[in-house]
């Protein structure tokens, strides 16, 4: 049987409230709601809440603000963030105030009851706050605010007290040392070394000695002592790149290294105790290098105790443009002229399938920042820069790849239809894509009716027709991120 207690829904946003509050109430929860810090501090005067969910941006203020004394206060509660700001300094924040769960808005309804659900299960204080740390207010180093990459930032905000070796997993130009370097950074390790090594970009015959060190004349121009990158991270990081490419011999010793916390350097026979954090990363897929013999399964297990999966590019579009105004700024801050994206640029930006990724689109960016002699970056001259002449005039390879999905149902639904001449494709075919593209333009402007319906170039009692057909509930898909 599921534990039933008391909420306190506090957000400005009355459907949210509304929503929110019959969901628990369903449950079997008792609910009250508050649109204001104010509001929050009169209610508990009276009313003490098993579980506080709470907005960041408040109209009275910052919703985190006196979280911390409030759990002081009550160590039995447990707090929810919910936060429209997404990105990776208020996951960070959240956890630190003692936040039991953050929740990047849109929220999917679904998740939000489990996790009231959840922070019910744990009032006996069998889960901890993290530890206290100094968070920096700005200079994040990664960007976006996709719900793809909220997993990301929610995962790195879990991992920032303890000392758990860490796997990340992402296609080459995705950002993958960026995240070693925000967990070290912001981590426990921060005043201690962060050290990195690519294990591709070594010749395999040097990596053990790149790795553990070397004695004077263990080699031919081994002239003295040298230590290891595990010795250079001493209390600090040790980044891992390309864990995929790293000999079997390497591997073996380096998981005696990891087991007993010792590293002996090549020609040498005394072992040095290392204490430093591991983390991981690789392009490749590491299951089926084991399936073949060229990784070992007992040093996967023991790097992937907690894997963070990068998305690549295309999966998270809605960031492109962020990050290619972010890149911009990044290149005038280094000298480089300032730049503008005009509103075309920038559609045809969303267009591209970026096979590089995060570093394709910050090459561009500086390349544009340097060779263009206008303030304003076009459609037309970003067109110049992408490969292969890349997309056609607005649209392009999306539009395609769309083409070449419809052609391939029509086809099939031919075949499948060929005894039922009487078949209405053309209805058939606006079922399956008119309610996802209704939920799509919904989620991107927050469930606003009047606005969704510009966008998708009909009138307003139409739309409402057709998410009635559809049994879409306008409501419902402002909270959630329309997946």
């Amino acid at each position: 049987m599921k534990a039933t207690g008391s909420v306190l829904v506090v957000d400005d946003d009355p459907a949210i409230c509304v929503v929110v509050g019959e969901a628990l109430r369903r449950q079997g929860h008792k609910v009250k709601t508050a649109a204001s810090i104010r509001e929050r501090a009169a209610l508990m005067d009276s009313f003490t809440p098993d579980v506080l969910i709470t907005d960041v941006m408040l109209p009275d203020g910052d919703g985190l603000e006196g979280v911390a004394d409030i759990l002081v206060a009550r160590p039995g509660m447990n707090v929810i963030v919910l936060s429209a700001q997404n990105t990776l300094n208020t996951a960070i924040r959240a956890t630190e105030k003692g936040a039991f769960e953050y929740l990047p808005k849109p929220f999917d309804l679904n998740e939000l009851t489990r996790a009231v659900s959840d922070a019910l299960g744990t009032r006996d204080g069998s889960e901890g706050n993290p530890d206290d740390a100094v968070l920096p207010n700005d200079g994040m180093p990664l960007v976006g605010r996709s719900p793809a990459m909220q997993e990301v930032y929610r995962t790195i905000a879990r991992v920032l007290s303890n000392d758990l070796s860490i796997l990340v997993l992402g296609e080459s130009g995705t950002g993958k040392e960026l995240v070693a370097e925000a967990i070290h950074s912001l981590g426990q390790r921060r005043t201690k070394p962060f050290v990195a090594i690519n294990m591709a970009a070594i010749p395999r015959e040097l990596i053990e000695a790149e790795l553990f060190g070397y004695e004077k004349g263990a080699f031919t121009g081994a002239s003295a002592r040298t230590a290891g990158k595990f010795e250079q991270a001493q209390g600090g990081t040790l980044f891992l790149d390309e864990i995929g490419d790293m000999p079997m011999e390497a591997q073996t010793r380096l998981l005696r290294v990891l087991q007993s916390g010792e590293v002996t350097t090549v020609g040498g026979s005394k072992p040095v105790r290392v204490n430093v954090r591991i983390i991981a990363a690789t392009n490749k897929d590491l299951p089926q290098l084991i399936e073949e013999g060229r990784f070992r399964q007992d040093l996967y297990y023991r790097l992937n105790v907690v894997p963070i999966d990068l998305p690549p590019l295309r999966e998270r579009r809605e960031d492109v443009v962020l990050l290619a105004r972010h890149f911009l700024e990044r290149a005038a801050q280094d000298g480089l002229p300032r730049k503008a994206l005009a509103e075309d640029a920038a559609q045809l930006l969303m267009t591209w399938h970026w096979p590089g990724n995060v570093r394709e689109l910050q090459n561009i960016m500086q390349r544009l920042a340097v060779l263009t002699r206008e303030n304003m970056i076009t459609a037309e001259m970003l067109r110049s820069m992408l490969p292969l002449g890349a997309v056609a005039q607005d649209q392009g390879a999306p539009a395609d790849q769309l083409a070449h999905v419809v052609r391939d149902w029509t086809k099939r639904q031919l075949g499948i239809g060929l005894r039922s001449p009487q078949r209405a494709l053309h209805d058939d075919l606006l079922r399956v894509v008119e309610p996802v593209l209704l939920q799509e333009v919904l989620a991107s402007v927050d469930g606003n009716q009047i606005r969704a319906a510009g966008l998708l170039g009909i009138n307003r009692n139409t739309l409402r027709k057709k998410l009635t057909d559809y049994g879409l509930d306008p409501l419902r898909l402002r909270v959630h991120d329309g997946s």
